[in-house]
């Protein structure tokens, strides 16, 4: 079996809402279900976990009960820092999952398409990541405040969901945190792993600020 953890710890502070942005809604109903339903409808199998701070727990079921929403998943507490927060979620994945996959829980749009090749690859390699295209002109800022134009053609975009081997990622997260960790591939490159890449899609965007969300809607 394999199993996918969503990580759901956002507090609206950039959206400028008081309703954190997980819970705000498009198409009628809250990011965060619209984000389950991509995985369960890819496979129906899979365990997932969604990471919640505690104190949110409770508006959750809440929002569950008005929206029939009624999906099978377990639940597990938010941490002080995302890194917290997916070990706490991987304490309550299976011990016989294969394979893992970790999402942001305001990335609603994930493709099917690119869940399978995320899983896909992670079978063969052990770590995987989808990117897209940089597609803006990059500039680099010295220390200084002087700057230079890079190559976008070095670069790409990095996507969630990020899937792992299920031993390597509890091994990862089992070391202690650190600042340098920005995302699961950064957690696991620590111990030496190499990460691949596969295409993620375009639409596959974080809503983090209300610009986001008003794309998203129209």
């Amino acid at each position: 079996m394999n199993a996918v953890v969503i990580v759901a710890g956002g507090k609206g502070t950039r959206m400028g809402t008081e309703v954190p942005k997980q819970f705000l809604c498009i198409a009628g109903r809250p990011i965060l279900m619209h984000t389950l339903e991509r995985f369960r409808d890819q496979d129906r199998s899979l365990q997932i976990v969604l990471v919640l701070p505690h104190e949110q727990q409770a508006y959750w079921r809440e929002l569950c009960l008005q929206y029939a929403f009624n999906m099978d998943y377990t639940l597990a507490d938010g941490g002080a820092t995302r890194f917290h927060s997916v070990r706490n979620g991987l304490q309550k994945v299976s011990p016989d999952a294969t394979l893992i996959a970790v999402h942001d829980g305001v990335r609603p749009f994930v493709s099917k398409e690119v869940i399978g090749r995320c899983f896909d690859e992670a079978a063969r390699s052990g770590a995987v990541v989808p990117v897209v295209d940089v597609v803006e002109t990059l500039r680099h800022v010295e220390k200084d405040g002087t700057s230079h134009t890079v190559p976008r053609s070095e670069y790409v975009r990095v996507q969630t969901p990020q899937v792992f081997e299920a031993q390597l990622l509890r091994r990862a997260y089992a070391q202690p945190f650190s600042e340098q960790f920005t995302d699961d591939a950064s957690v696991v490159e620590s111990l030496g792993h190499a990460v691949a890449l596969v295409a993620g899609n375009v639409e596959n965007i974080k809503i983090t600020t209300p610009n986001d969300l008003q794309c998203s809607i129209g």
